[in-house]
């Protein structure tokens, strides 16, 4: 599982996450924006299961 996610797309996945638990847990958005957990969770580790079939890398080789 080498990581597959980096850089601004990364930050973008953490905020996104973070955005849509937060509005769901004020109440702006209905128990459907805990998906929210799913961006949140990529950005974190850094891997993307998705971005497996596409062949889709957005971090640099190290």
């Amino acid at each position: 599982m080498s990581k597959n996610v980096g850089g601004i797309d990364r930050i973008a996945r953490i905020v996104v996450g973070l955005v849509l638990i937060v509005a769901t847990l004020l109440g702006m958005l209905p128990v459907w924006g805990y998906i929210g957990v799913v961006p949140l969770l990529t950005g974190a580790i850094g891997w993307c299961p998705a971005y497996l079939p596409f062949g889709i890398k957005t971090c640099r080789s190290a």
